[in-house]
């Protein structure tokens, strides 16, 4: 008998390969969702907010539908090409000084670092721009998965576990998330019948209104906002001691940009504004251009140290620059220009590591920062992913996030009340301070990559700040280092952590760089020998994020999807 060979083995899960349709997120389920709605003849954005508000659902640690949701849409027949914001504000009613005086300087955990919900005005502004279905249509699965429920994953289990005692310092979402005073274990159904109540209420709304499919959408998101449903988060909240109103909720609405983009090696990256963290993926890309990445080897010292003190430069940026531009100038066209990049390039020394954050180009030495010596967390276990392409060319991408180990669920409604005020500061001077109807500077930050003004590959991953370092380490993985998109995305991983964490308390490490730990021993040594603190992670952690990507072969007619293995991310195509 024939002995027959096997094909090589690249990665644990092969690509997703598909001629027609594909999509990412990190839930089975949620992929589902989407290809269930590119079935029925829904486009990618249909798809995309359909499987965004099952990771609502799916992922109650991660996300809500309360939450924040920034997005990047693609609309092929038009040509659009725009971000947004999903993020919502600060109640008019908050001080800084509040905090400050009345919360002896913290930023304390519940309803007091509420902002505005902007996940769902997020979710139906792209519908009703660039979808085709109702919002009934789309939010169908999610309806399914939060009244008949879901199994309880196993880490799932775990989070809920780890805050259980938050949760059960909420009766509301002790009700909802713990089962006889322990978290839900995993193989069990996890049902949110509230949750389902509220997208029937505004399924309902919908239905009322008449006018059409946009009208429709509208209506359902005037019930969330300036309704009932906006009417209960607020009193709830100003009774648990934070500032979002109903005069908050009423006037609320997301900011949508053409998004900033830098070109890496001919290739058109575009990101989120400065809101979030988005223009340290340009920025680091900038400054990797003047760089033989190809020739020092994938995950050989010289390249991890020249990545990682790229990146450091970049989030030297983002702490001394990056807020609302609304409320504070970032000079951004200049941090993404090419001088600026030669400039911070010729800062890096092949030999020697910073050891701290550096300084912004405009600032004598870095910012005044604390520092902790104790060992620094991980990302903060919040966030999760979606993208989709369809036939036709449309792309989605999205990070949702926020979920309710930190805020209370709102009674009766089975949501939160986006606690993203943890991404802010107390100091007066920062830019990234707490003020009156001012946005968080965000860590969730999708991508969208074009060549030759053509779709090349939605991109994306939950993590902290974490995010832009695994999201630029997959995009170099493909496009330097030739690598199928699964194998890119499964190849061992690196952070660094030499700058203030973007949640409260902002701890910081400085020169901290951590490995997982398939990075050959030897490398971790010399990167050591140059002046970086080094951690080993595990052989894979989900504290490097759960990565998606779609891409696309224009002469081929092909899209290869890959999903993280670190995590329950999954894709789909056909």
């Amino acid at each position: 008998m024939a002995t027959i060979t096997p094909a090589p083995r690249i990665s644990e899960r092969p690509s997703i390969q598909a001629s027609r349709y594909a999509a990412a997120s990190g839930h089975y389920l949620a992929t589902e969702a989407a290809m269930r709605i590119l079935r029925s003849g829904g486009n990618a954005i249909d798809a995309g907010v359909a499987a965004g508000i099952c990771i609502d659902v799916l992922l109650p640690d991660l996300c809500n539908f309360g939450g924040v949701a920034p997005l990047i849409v693609f609309h092929k027949e038009t040509g659009d090409l725009v971000s947004i914001s999903g993020l919502g504000k600060w109640g008019s009613a908050t001080s800084r000084e509040r905090f400050v005086e009345e919360e002896a300087g913290d930023i304390p955990i519940g309803a007091k670092r509420s902002i505005v919900p902007g996940a769902p005005d997020a979710w139906l502004t792209a519908l009703s721009r660039y979808g085709c279905l109702t919002f009934a249509e789309v939010v169908q699965p999610a309806i399914e998965l939060a009244k008949g429920g879901f199994v309880v994953y196993p880490s799932l289990a775990r989070n809920l576990g780890q805050a259980a005692p938050n949760l059960a310092s909420w009766p509301s979402s002790a009700e909802i998330f713990l089962h006889d005073g322990a978290a839900y274990q995993a193989g069990t159904i996890l049902k949110q019948q509230d949750l389902a109540t509220t997208f029937e209420r505004m399924v309902r709304a919908e239905e009322a209104a008449g006018g059409g499919r946009s009208a429709g959408i509208d209506a359902a998101r005037d019930e969330f906002y300036r309704g009932e449903i906006g009417r209960e988060i607020a009193e709830f909240i100003q009774a648990e001691g934070g500032t979002v109103s109903e005069a908050d909720l009423a006037g609320f609405s997301s900011t949508i940009e053409e998004p900033p983009s830098t070109n890496y090696q001919g290739i058109d990256v575009y990101v989120c504004g400065p809101w979030c963290q988005g223009p340290v993926l340009a920025e680091s890309l900038n400054i990797l251009a003047g760089f033989d990445l190809n020739e020092m080897g994938h995950n050989s010292a010289d390249y991890v140290h020249t990545v990682a003190e790229a990146l450091n430069l970049a989030f030297a940026d983002r702490e001394h620059h990056y807020g609302d531009p609304e409320f504070v100038h970032v000079p951004l066209d200049r941090l993404l220009s090419a001088s600026y990049a030669e400039r911070r390039r010729s800062m890096i020394d092949p030999s020697r590591a910073f050891g701290k954050m550096p300084p912004s180009e405009s600032l004598a030495v870095a910012a005044s920062v604390a520092t902790s010596n104790a060992a620094q967390p991980g990302p903060d276990q919040d966030t999760s992913y979606v993208c989709v392409i369809d036939a036709d060319g449309n792309a989605f991408s999205a990070t949702p996030s926020d979920g309710v180990g930190s805020t209370p669920v709102i009674p009766g409604l089975g949501l939160i009340c986006s606690g993203r005020g943890s991404q802010s500061w107390l100091e007066e001077d920062h830019p990234s301070s707490v003020s009156p109807g001012k946005r968080p500077r965000l860590t969730p930050n999708p991508a969208m990559a074009f060549r030759d003004g053509e779709l090349l590959m939605p991109f994306g991953t939950p993590g902290g700040d974490m995010q832009s370092q695994s999201m630029l380490q997959t995009l170099l993985n493909i496009f330097v280092f030739d690598m199928d998109v699964q194998q890119a995305i499964e190849a061992p991983r690196f952070g660094t952590f030499s700058f203030p964490n973007s949640f409260w308390p902002h701890e910081y490490q400085p020169g901290k760089l951590k490995l997982e730990a398939r990075i050959a021993r030897e490398i971790g040594d010399d990167l050591a020998d140059r002046g970086h603190d080094v951690e080993w992670w595990p052989n894979w952690t989900r504290e490097t994020g759960n990565m998606c990507a779609i891409l696309v072969d224009h002469d081929a007619g092909t899209l290869t999807a890959g999903a993280d293995t670190r995590a329950e991310a999954y894709a789909a195509g056909w």
